[in-house]
């Protein structure tokens, strides 16, 4: 038996859910967050759902977070000093001399996380094969040492030029700082990443050292706090490249918990798309603080092996999910100009919108929506009764100001709101050539369902997906997140055969090396070795990341004119050409994935709607721009087909169906909603 409990860490909210193998039950719970102590919040979740006989049978706790990314979003992290080879100081301020903004005459890049006076130059350099050019200096060490010490730095980032390719001096600067001293943290851009481009692996390494002592403390803490209740089972937090790590993993390697928490919803969405044999989805989560958008294709979300935050890049496999401002919470107001505006600030978890009734004025997407009908009768989650007064008053203190009533301005925030979301959508579909109205939406998170009829209409989607528990969906997805690691080496080769003998000998350190991170107190039925390599044309910068199918001996074992043949067919289909020159391997990437216990499907819920329930609601409805009666409908209670339009149930998720959607059940437990207008054109 294997029974886990999933935990994710909203700007709003804080989602639970327990799966209990031995009746394949599922128990959900949603309660606000806690922001300046995140930990509290779980631990309540977990207090008010399981005694301490139910807690020692959970086999394992798995934790979706935004530790790290708040430390990095809110500039509290540790007090970093750099050590660099002499003449690399200025990396991280000179950048690659482009803008995130092109045409944003007023972009400004941001500041970097490590000041320049607490930025050090050693007279050291590698060659980039690896050869020594010029050798360390222990008294440099020394000096520096006792000056980071003197400025009271908590971690220390070293970042020596073409250390990828030799890390024997980061290696020794390490056990010299702990010789003369230094007893804080030490980030070694070497064991960050085996990958070169200097920037971005000097970028990475120091925003490892900024976020670690935040991370390892929260960690620690939780943990902690988790034993303290009876816990005895495995500690699991997902990582930003796909599937779940250990905490201790997570403390040595917090860079790779930066999208921690947007991962669990894409991780859900790639299981749920491999029981319907694979079919391409893009996903509609959208919590309190923000909408997050992934790419399903072929049952997996995407993956890019280099990310970016707050305008920094981040050298580490990342699950391509693109977030906006833009959630139940996103407060609306008028810019310069007196035009309506929507996020991306947040009301957060505390005050929260105006009609929680916890001291919130502004206006925000839920109160727009409330008070057009859009949410029943506003009984939500965690016993909240949503105020219809308070949120007149919200919507009023800005539509006074330009002559709207609060029932234009609830109208003009929400069409403002599923714009935003559905250009989030575009830009992860269309700018990659694939054309979203061939896709599936899958709306989840605590608002996801409310707007997917929006998200959709503005989209041309003609069928929108309701998990089960859609609310906690992000939670749920948490739950089948393996354990995985990744690593890659550069080695520049020409495509040979004796090319690929060096791939498998560097393959055979690399797995080395995830073996030995790994940290696990379960048995492992199998583990299974992946491999892909960043591939190129010779002369070019661009690469394609080829990944190589059966290598679950950790060795390539196709043929040159295999992978040669692989490599053009993918370049043609994704450059429209291909070229007649040499083909260059550029990077060896190993993953090595530890399956978990694998869940029995969904799981059935056991938890009714308390809520209750009117036959019919006065509701706007976008379709007829008029006031209608919507069915009220318990999600629990579906058995038929029907057509909208309907305001839907659950405990932790309201579905908003206009008029000319018909929504049915499939045997999954999956509310399928077609837009029959679109069907019939």
């Amino acid at each position: 038996m294997s029974s886990r409990i999933g935990v994710d860490i909203g700007g709003t909210f804080t989602d639970f859910i327990m799966y209990n193998e031995s009746d394949n039950s599922i128990t959900i719970d949603k309660i606000p967050t806690t922001p300046k102590e995140p930990q509290k919040a779980v631990i309540e979740v977990v207090k008010r759902n399981l005694n301490e006989k139910k807690i020692k049978e959970i086999d394992f706790f798995l934790h979706g977070t935004t530790v790290g990314l708040n430390a990095l979003l809110e500039r509290k992290g540790s007090k970093v000093g750099m050590l660099c080879t002499k003449g690399f100081r200025d990396v991280i301020e000179i950048r690659r001399g482009d803008r995130d903004e092109m045409y944003n005459l007023f972009w400004q890049p941001s500041e970097p996380l490590v000041p320049r006076y607490l930025r050090l130059e050693i007279n050291e350099r590698m060659f980039a094969d690896g050869k020594v050019h010029t050798s360390l200096s222990e008294e440099e060490i020394k000096n520096a040492c006792k000056f980071f010490i003197e400025e009271d730095v908590s971690s220390i980032a070293v970042c020596l030029i073409n250390s990828y390719a030799n890390n024997e001096h980061e290696k020794h600067i390490e056990k010299l700082l702990r010789k003369f001293g230094f007893e804080g943290y030490i980030s070694l851009s070497s064991v960050v990443s085996g990958e070169y481009r200097e920037y971005e692996r000097t970028t990475t390494t120091v925003i490892d050292s900024f976020v670690k002592a935040r991370m390892s403390n929260y960690l620690n803490n939780l943990r902690s706090e988790l034993q303290s209740l009876g816990f005895q089972g495995n500690f699991l937090v997902t990582r930003s490249g796909s599937g779940s790590m250990t905490f201790d993993e997570a403390e040595e390697r917090p860079f790779e918990t930066i999208m921690s928490g947007p991962v669990a919803g894409a991780e859900g969405a790639g299981e749920l798309s491999r029981t319907y044999n694979n079919i391409n989805m893009v996903t509609a989560d959208v919590g309190g603080t923000s909408f997050d958008t992934c790419l399903i294709l072929d049952g997996r979300p995407q993956i890019q092996f280099e990310g970016k935050i707050v305008g920094l890049p981040v050298q580490s496999p990342w699950v391509d999910v693109r977030s906006i401002g833009a959630g139940g919470g996103s407060i609306a107001y008028l810019d310069e100009g007196n035009l309506l505006r929507s996020g991306p600030r947040s009301s957060g978890a505390q005050p929260g919108p105006a009609c929680y009734g916890r001291g919130g004025t502004e206006p925000t997407t839920t109160d727009a929506a409330f008070y057009l009908g859009m949410l029943g009768e506003g009984n939500l989650a965690s016993g909240l009764k949503l105020n219809r007064e308070l949120a007149e008053n919200a919507l009023n203190s800005v539509g006074s100001k330009i002559n709207l009533s609060a029932f234009d301005v609830a109208k003009g925030i929400l069409k403002i709101s599923s714009a935003n979301m559905a250009d989030a959508i575009r830009e992860i579909t269309i700018e990659q050539g694939i054309d979203p109205r061939e896709l599936k939406l899958l709306a989840f998170g605590g608002a996801g369902p409310l707007m997917s009829n929006l998200i959709a209409k503005e989209l041309d989607i003609k069928e929108i997906i309701i998990p089960p528990f859609s609310g906690n969906f992000s939670a749920w997805g948490l739950l089948g997140a393996d354990l995985l690691q990744m690593t890659a080496q550069t080695k520049i080769l020409r495509l040979t055969q004796e090319s690929l003998d060096q791939c498998n000998s560097i393959l055979d350190r690399l797995f080395k090396e995830l073996e030995d991170r790994q940290k696990i107190n379960f048995e492992i039925l199998e583990k299974l070795k992946e491999i892909s390599l960043d591939m190129r044309w010779m002369g070019q910068e661009h690469t394609i990341t080829l990944k190589l199918a059966d290598q679950n001996n950790g060795k390539i074992t196709c043929s040159v004119d295999e992978i040669k043949e692989k490599f053009v067919n993918d370049y043609e289909k994704t450059f429209g050409s291909k070229l007649d020159t040499i083909i260059e391997i550029v990077s060896i990437r190993a993953s090595l994935r530890v399956p978990l216990p694998r869940k029995t499907g969904m799981g059935k819920i056991n938890e009714e709607l308390s809520a209750s329930v009117n036959d019919k609601i006065k509701c706007y409805s976008f379709d007829s721009d008029q006031i209608e009666e919507f069915q009220i409908v318990q999600r629990s209670q579906i058995d038929k087909e029907f057509s909208g339009p309907a305001i839907i149930l659950e405990s932790t998720a309201v579905t908003y169906v206009d008029k000319n959607y018909l929504v049915k059940k499939d045997n999954k437990d999956h509310l399928i909603i077609t837009d029959t207008k679109m069907k019939n054109e």
